[in-house]
């Protein structure tokens, strides 16, 4: 597994490994809970799987041109691991109630077949290609996807233990 993955997938596991499903559910007023989290988190991982498993079957890149705004913002996310706060989440990515074991059991390795997709694409047409467009970001390559979702995940991560506190 890639190594940007890999840590993703530990730092969600040590935050939340030991909640139990009262505290992954408890709802914090105006913000998701702690499942929630992990719900928009795991959508995050399908959709990208999706995307770039249309762009294998399409036998090519799927990416446009960036704008210059575009590769100022995913320069700042992928390079610098900033991530913005208070930025709206698509509609396609909001917790729709899903059960909390499933989002538990399954965010792991919903990374891993994610890794596998990128990779694929990524051997396929290049490290150096931009492959998928981003909805935000634009058109990344696949290492920019990959620290897109470090980067993203690491965001989250921090919130969810932000809720550990304020619930001891």
């Amino acid at each position: 597994m890639d190594s940007y993955l890999e840590r993703l997938q530990q730092a969600i596991a040590s935050a939340t490994g030991d909640l139990s499903r009262e505290e992954l559910t408890r709802p914090l007023e105006g913000k998701w809970s702690a499942a929630e989290v992990l719900e928009h988190l795991y959508l995050t991982y399908t959709g990208t799987q999706k995307a770039f498993e249309r762009c294998l079957k399409a036998g090519k890149p799927l990416a446009g041109v960036p704008t210059f705004k575009q590769r100022v913002s995913a320069t700042a996310v992928t390079e610098f691991g900033y991530f913005p706060k208070g930025r709206k989440s698509p509609d396609q990515v909001l917790p729709r109630g899903m059960s909390v074991e499933k989002v538990v059991a399954d965010i792991g390795p919903q990374i891993t077949a994610m890794d596998k997709v990128i990779a694929q694409c990524e051997e396929r047409y290049g490290s150096r290609t931009r492959v998928l467009d981003h909805p935000v970001l634009g058109p990344l390559t696949a290492r920019q996807w990959r620290k897109f979702h470090l980067a993203h995940g690491r965001h989250h991560v921090k919130q969810i233990r932000e809720r550990r506190q304020t619930s001891t």
